[in-house]
């Protein structure tokens, strides 16, 4: 079986003419092994040996449902034969990708191959096609694609909810597991012609999103792309998919999201933050979600359509012939065309009956108007599709019937399957289009129905049409629920649920005068003209290749289980805080600067009980008391909170609101900074954002702030509150663009307070003191959780580079969590530094006296 061959032994079976790829073992992916340690493998580094091999040639592997061929197998002979799909989407995209690249497939057939005879086929295709296929068992295929793709997945994407069972399939978990058998195959496959150090893998549509997830597991820094050809829904309807995070989690793990609108795009932001808590923001006009060090970034264009094949249909002889018939068939007529696949998102039934309204309303277009439907073979069956087609006959019959008569027919439905020539053939000659989905995804039929109207030399010659004095027109009536409405300005956009509205659309696009369809179809002819596949293709690869730049600069862990996998991708330099390390280096150091943060690092971020614990109050004391530290707490938190929570810590200093108020110890008098007139621009603070606080519900002003305010949001709905955040902040900034402020946004919070007010200033304030009076610290130690601390890691590492210091100190900057930051350690969680905090004051000097090093707390971010 192929499932089980190598990548190298694969590869053999390739023709050099095809292919050309070097026939030599790859060397492994840039993963980390052991936590700290990079192997020789990889770090790429090569033996003598190898110096003299070719440089494998890149590859773009597009990963789809189906290959992009078409396939018998001869009756008589026994044998197969394929040959290329040029209607293929994924085929067309090559003209888009770089002749420097090799570009391989891999997808399904859509026949049964035999078990015995997959292997002589796979060569085949991949000598002939650069085609991997992925053969799947019938039931398997039959559950994955049938089941769980056609019959659950498909209509949830299109907002179908299984209210009942008559309206749907409800959610069947076997189903969905043989969706992620079928997807591990598809994943298996990639893998044996990989190639992850050099090759860019680009996987298509919602039958394969949880292919990622299987190929980072293997390949941590795999150059990953997904493009979803459907909608994506509101975040109201994907939250009712039982296995939501699952899927959510996979195509997080590509390093780029590809989707035909900005709706859909949006829609899926709003999971990633209703349900996975992830931010997201634009960089310089890329969106990125920052997902465990990673940046997965959003790319939104829609498909294009191959002008190419367009236009050679358009010019073969059968296209010329079959509009000459057409031309004739509906002579004295004005054509209204429809293209649609049988299935009950296409609204052919809404379509028909505006048609029927059309004719009621405006007599004088009977007999003059006809609407010709073509209908595709449905690309799935069951109930729904029956009664759509059922629907759709008895609604023309009887529209044919009541408006009908000897010669003219004003409903033509064509129900069979139709060659790309003869589709050419009707969309030059009708006058207008309309595509009338309630819910679809891109629906490339407007663009190809633009390009066909433009003509060919050859077209406008068979169909009597000077060239010289020609000037094309076309008209697009298009659902607003649509993929590509977006990008068609020129169309007259409707609600199909709207029969009285899409009837007044046709009648405006019959009407409208020929000089306003020109301009019209100008307008859109030269969008999709320079906007075609091979654009969208190498647009969506640039981005790809711009998304994965970093990858050999970072170090990946693989953490999660199962469909949980996730990539922890972070600087080379940040590792896990070793407690053995830092307590034999704490022990041999006689002054000491401990810094700490308090909220989400002493006590969790999410906890309802702020005060500190017992066991908080404890492990601080033990350490205050050894003659070597100091310690200090630096929070956001006002002073008059700091004060009662920390009453019995007679030793500790304290430096609240970012270290506005600072103190030594509990019987020194506070330090205040140099206070601006009385903070005249709370007077203009508070009122706005009381205003923002009265119409985000679950968000607040914190109490008890003496040199800044604080608004809060974590409660509100995250899309929501995020937005208000957004809105607060250019508020404020626009009113308080003359006060000695700064407006700064937190982690859920929109804070603004005196400028030159932060936790680093306080920091180095703190350790220069200790400098100056000759206790200068030989060990310093930070720990925090929040953006805010970040200053406090950069000021603390400033001091190792001070050229006064004798010696420099040992430096211990620890971020709370696994996340990017200027730390060079981090620890996972509160409980990890109590432990470590414990360990250290268990290994100190016996308390004697007032402490002669710092350790550093802060507690509100």
């Amino acid at each position: 079986m192929m499932l089980s061959r190598s990548c190298i032994s694969l590869l053999e079976l390739a023709s050099a003419d095809m292919l050309n790829f070097p026939q030599t073992p790859r060397s492994l992916p840039r993963v980390i092994t052991t936590p700290g340690i990079i192997s020789e493998a990889e770090d790429g580094n090569m033996t003598d040996q190898d110096s003299d091999t070719p440089e494998p040639r890149q590859k773009k592997i597009i990963v789809a449902n189906f290959l992009p061929l078409n396939s018998y197998k001869d009756a008589e002979s026994g044998k197969w034969n394929f040959s290329l799909d040029e209607d293929a989407l994924v085929l067309q995209m090559k003209d888009g990708i770089s002749s420097n690249s090799d570009i391989v497939y891999v997808g399904s057939l859509k026949v049964d191959v035999p078990a015995t005879e997959q292997d002589e086929v796979a060569q085949e295709l991949l000598e002939n096609f650069n085609c991997v296929p992925t053969f799947l068992p019938p039931e398997l295929h039959k559950n994955y694609y049938h089941g769980f793709c056609k019959q659950y997945l498909w209509p949830l994407f299109h907002y179908m909810l299984p209210m009942c069972p008559e309206y749907g399939n409800r959610f069947d978990r076997l189903l969905w597991q043989d969706y992620v058998s079928a997807n591990k195959l598809f994943a298996y496959k990639v893998m044996e012609v990989l190639n992850p150090s050099d090759d860019y893998v680009w996987i298509h549509d919602y039958h394969l999103m949880v292919v990622p997830t299987f190929l980072r597991r293997r390949f941590k820094k795999i150059k990953l792309g997904f493009f979803l050809h459907s909608p994506f829904p509101s975040s109201e309807i994907y939250r009712t998919l039982p296995v939501r995070d699952d899927i959510l989690r996979a195509l997080l793990n590509t390093d780029l999201v590809g989707f035909q609108t900005f709706d859909y795009a949006r829609h899926f932001l709003s999971c990633c933050s209703r349900m996975l808590g992830l931010n997201y923001e634009s960089k310089r006009g890329y969106i990125g979600l920052d997902y465990f060090g990673r940046t997965v970034y959003i790319k939104i264009l829609p498909a294009g359509i191959h002008m190419g094949r367009l236009e050679s249909s358009l010019n073969h002889p059968s296209s010329s012939l079959k509009a000459k018939e057409i031309q004739e068939q509906f002579r004295g007529k004005r054509m209204i065309l429809g293209v649609d696949d049988m299935d009950i998102f296409k609204g052919i039934s809404l379509k028909l009956l505006a048609m029927e309204q059309l004719l009621q309303q405006h007599a004088a277009l009977r007999g003059q108007v006809v609407l010709v439907q073509i209908v595709n073979p449905a690309r799935s069956s069951g109930r729904n599709e029956e009664e759509v087609r059922r629907e759709t006959c008895t609604a023309a019959e009887r529209i044919n019937r009541t408006f009908g008569f000897p010669g003219y027919q004003p409903v033509v439905l064509i129900d069979r399957p139709m060659e790309i020539y003869e589709k050419t053939a009707y969309y030059a000659l009708a006058e207008c289009c309309i595509v009338n989905a309630v819910r679809d995804g891109m629906n490339l039929i407007p663009y190809m129905y633009v390009v066909c109207r433009q003509g060919t030399s050859k077209m406008d010659e068979a169909l009597g049409i000077s060239s010289e004095s020609s000037s094309h027109t076309s008209m697009l009536v298009v659902s607003e629920f649509i993929g590509c409405s977006p990008s068609l300005s020129g169309a007259v956009r409707v609600n199909p649920w709207d029969i009285s509205g899409v009837a007044d659309a046709l009648n405006s696009a019959l009407t409208m005068p020929a000089v306003e369809r020109q301009m019209r179809h100008e307008k859109h002819y030269k969008y999709i003209s320079s906007h075609d596949v091979g654009y969208w293709a190498h647009s969506f690869l640039q981005d790809l290749e711009r998304a994965c730049k970093d990858h050999d600069s970072k170090r990946c862990w693989g953490i999660g289980f199962g469909m949980c996998f996730r990539i922890l991708s972070l600087s080379p330099n940040f590792r896990k805080l070793s407690i053995d390390a830092i307590a034999s280096s704490y022990k041999r150091m006689k002054r000491r600067a401990i810094f700490l943060d308090y909220d989400g690092t002493l006590v969790p971020q999410a906890s309802i009980i702020k005060t500190p614990s017992p066991e908080v109050i404890s492990v601080l004391n033990t350490l205050c008391a050894d003659p070597n530290n100091t310690v200090f707490i630096v929070s956001g938190r006002g002073r008059s909170s700091l004060s009662d929570w920390f009453s019995d810590c007679q030793n500790l200093g304290i430096a609240a609101e970012h270290g506005y108020f600072l103190r030594c110890n509990c019987g020194s008098e506070w330090e205040a900074g140099p206070l601006d007139e009385g903070f005249e621009w709370k007077k203009i603070v508070e009122p706005i954002m009381e205003l923002y606080t009265q119409t985000t519900d679950g968000s607040y002003v914190e109490p008890n702030k003496e040199s800044s305010l604080v608004w809060h949001y974590q409660d509100a709905d995250p899309d929501f509150g995020s937005f208000q955040a957004k809105e607060l902040m250019d508020h404020l900034e626009s009113v308080l663009a003359n006060e000695p402020v700064a407006v700064k946004k937190g982690q859920h919070i929109v804070e603004v307070k005196p400028q030159g007010v932060t936790k680093g200033l306080v920091a180095e304030k703190i350790l220069s003191m200790l400098i100056n009076d000759g206790k200068s610290p030989e060990f310093v130690l930070c720990i925090g959780d929040d953006r805010s601390d970040e200053d406090m890691f950069e000021s603390i590492s400033n001091v190792a580079s001070n050229s006064s210091l004798a010696a420099a100190p040992e430096i211990f900057s620890c971020t709370v969590g696994q996340k990017p930051s200027k730390a060079r350690y981090y620890l996972d969680d509160t409980v990890e530094v109590m432990t470590l905090l414990q360990s250290l004051s268990a290994s100190g000097s016996k308390p004697q006296h007032r402490p002669d090093a710092l350790v550093y707390f802060d507690k509100a971010e």
